[in-house]
């Protein structure tokens, strides 16, 4: 009952955050974070939209780089008047990212139109996948990952240098409890050799469940946790209905509520600390 990974239209999910709580309803969940990448524009909305039938979570998914690959860290619980002007460098970053992709793929022979970057709407590859289904040259977003998006395809652009140890320490500074996303869905190194060094960083927590952690996956990351004290979070990553990179919609994971109160616990030492 608890989802602690969403996505809505304020980055790469297909669902308003007023359409992604009454879905999080309508599937029982009684807690949600939204965690959309690189921003927090979203909770107003989702907040708004919530009312007294479902606890929103302030949260966002960071977008970091690590031994050269990209490494996601969501954060919960953040001081958003503190974090909200880093992440307009952030933002501005995603966009020149998607711009650059662009600007490969019309080198390739495949121009497209960039959908509309508002304020702070993060764009991600997805939009790029879209724009490609949309120009008519290719049949799905996986297509289009497999082609041209996929990290190691011709049209694809790494973040802008922003590594996970800043990241880590971004959301620290802003009260905010950094927690490893997916972290077997990382390319860069085994979790058994990345995760010290991400701790040693400040790191509080790991998402242990997630759809594409197999029940080997979540033995090992409980153990982890267990061996460096840190929170364990889960959720769906859900990016909608229309996503179909998971085959688990909202609460499907069903995540128990008794991982939020650590999660308020950490939170709230983390406020208490000063940041350095």
């Amino acid at each position: 009952m608890l989802e602690l990974h969403c996505h809505s239209t304020c980055s790469d999910g297909t669902l308003t955050p007023e359409a992604l709580i009454q879905a999080a309803i309508a599937a029982g969940v009684k807690a949600i974070a939204l965690t959309d990448h690189d921003t927090m524009t979203g909770y107003d909305r989702a907040r708004a939209a919530a009312g007294d039938a479902i606890e929103v979570i302030l949260g966002l998914e960071l977008s970091t780089v690590h031994q050269g690959r990209s490494l996601h860290i969501l954060g919960f619980y953040p001081n958003r008047e503190k974090l909200e002007p880093p992440l307009q460098d952030r933002i501005a970053g995603r966009k020149r990212r998607a711009q650059a992709m662009a600007a490969k793929l019309a080198e390739l022979g495949y121009p497209i139109d960039l959908p509309d970057m508002p304020g702070d709407m993060a764009p991600g590859r997805p939009h790029i996948a879209a724009a490609l289904m949309k120009a008519g040259y290719v049949k799905s977003p996986q297509e289009a990952f497999d082609r041209w998006l996929g990290e190691t395809g011709p049209a694809y652009v790494p973040y802008e240098k922003f590594s996970a140890e800043e990241g880590i320490q971004l959301l620290r500074d802003c009260g905010a409890v950094p927690v490893w996303a997916h972290p077997y869905l990382f390319r860069g190194g085994t979790v058994r050799t990345v995760l010290p060094q991400l701790v040693a960083a400040g790191l509080k927590g790991v998402e242990v469940y997630h759809p594409h952690h197999s029940p080997s996956n979540v033995r090992h990351l409980e153990a982890f946790c267990q061996e460096h004290d840190l929170v364990m979070t889960g959720g769906s990553d859900y990016h909608g209905p229309s996503d179909h990179s998971n085959a688990i919609g909202l609460n499907g994971l069903h995540v128990p509520l008794d991982l939020l109160p650590p999660l308020k616990a950490a939170a709230d030492r983390l406020k208490a600390t000063p940041a350095k």
